[in-house]
């Protein structure tokens, strides 16, 4: 069985560049979504009705919005998006182009967990520390999300299980990576073999993914 795998030109010479391009395209999309999706999350939670500044002029329309995000599915995302994936990169095709409707779906994901995590913070800890006189700011960051990391941690480790899923639907319509691969040769040139690889990279890399994001949010979790 191993030199069957090793005889296939495309394991040998497509997976691994497969699996780089699916790398890479999740790794930009996770550090725009953290990037992005983080303050998102936090002024979610800032402006809702019981958090540090309610605002519902700000909470409604951008509460539409980060769940408008959320609820279309990817692979319509995607070709929604490929005016906009043309002008930010020139192509609509590769791992690079992937990553912009990638990152756009990733980022209202993120935020709202980033929410979650943030609500489920003992508002205990928020009356004392307003109490001793701490300002807002201070609230939001010394109090708010040091107590959420360990979920803000485990949040991200669900958005960026989530983006190794999605890039695997880019493939679909010319993303490149490990998707594109197991569809252009494992489905259409009935190439089960190569499925099969690809499917097993796929579920090792998310399997990885989830060893080092529990290991993280257990190290910062101090309750």
């Amino acid at each position: 069985m191993l030199d069957g795998l090793l005889d296939n030109p495309v394991l040998t010479q497509a997976l691994p560049e497969a699996t780089l391009e699916t790398l890479q395209m999740v790794g930009v999309a996770a550090l725009v979504a953290a990037v992005v999706g983080l303050p998102l999350g936090l002024l979610l939670r800032t402006v809702a009705p019981t958090g540090l500044r309610p605002l519902a002029v700000v909470r409604g329309p951008l509460g539409l919005l980060v769940n408008l995000g959320r609820s279309l599915p990817f692979i319509i995302l995607a070709i929604a998006l490929l005016p906009l994936t043309r002008a930010v990169v020139g192509t609509s095709l590769g791992w690079e182009a992937a990553v912009v409707p990638l990152s756009i779906g990733a980022i209202p994901f993120f935020a709202r967990l980033v929410e979650t995590a943030v609500r489920e913070v003992d508002p205990g800890k928020v009356e004392a520390a307003r109490v001793m006189g701490s300002s807002r700011g201070r609230v939001l960051v010394q109090v708010l999300l040091r107590e959420a990391l360990p979920g803000i941690v485990a949040g991200f480790t669900a958005t960026v299980i989530a983006l190794v899923a999605y890039s695997a639907m880019a493939g679909a319509i010319g993303g490149g990576g490990l998707g594109f691969l197991a569809i252009s040769y494992g489905y259409q040139r009935f190439d089960t073999t190569v499925m099969v690889v690809c499917v097993v990279v796929i579920v090792a890399i998310v399997q990885a993914v989830q060893v080092v994001g529990d290991a993280v949010a257990r190290r910062l979790d101090h309750r």
